[in-house]
């Protein structure tokens, strides 16, 4: 099921944004892993927090203490919550999905982006200085 993002935006330095993520057409969560990541143009999409369907959360450590991955199942939607947000950090965001397993961010480096069969548009995050 194709994933739909929102929430992107200019912030300033230190400030804070709200991404969020569902699956189009009204589709749900089952049984899965779900991750953003994000890219800068020219370099390669990497992953900043992972959510399984048993409730494990997994972040990098860049964003550690800053951003928070969280699910509502209610109404079937991840969120990637940011904070401190650095200039550094202005990029496209993505919500991915796959089956679930190796779900944890050290498995999911390693896996690289072939494993994710479900991806959104992506939206822009831009941090201004």
């Amino acid at each position: 099921v194709p994933l739909v993002e929102s929430g992107g935006g200019s912030v300033q330095s230190g400030g804070s944004l709200r991404l969020s993520c569902t699956p189009s057409g009204g589709g749900t969560f089952s049984a899965y892993c779900m991750a953003w990541f994000r890219q800068v143009p020219g370099k390669e999409r990497e992953p900043v927090a992972s959510a399984d369907s048993n409730g494990a959360l997994s972040h990098a450590n860049s964003v550690k203490d800053r951003f928070a991955i969280f699910l509502d199942d209610t109404i079937h939607t991840l969120y990637l919550h940011m904070d401190s947000l650095q200039a550094v950090e202005t990029a496209k965001y993505y919500c991915a999905a796959k089956a679930p397993g190796e779900c944890m961010m050290a498995s999911v480096r390693r896996g690289g982006l072939t494993p994710w069969t479900n991806w959104g548009q992506g939206t822009q995050v831009t941090v201004t200085s």
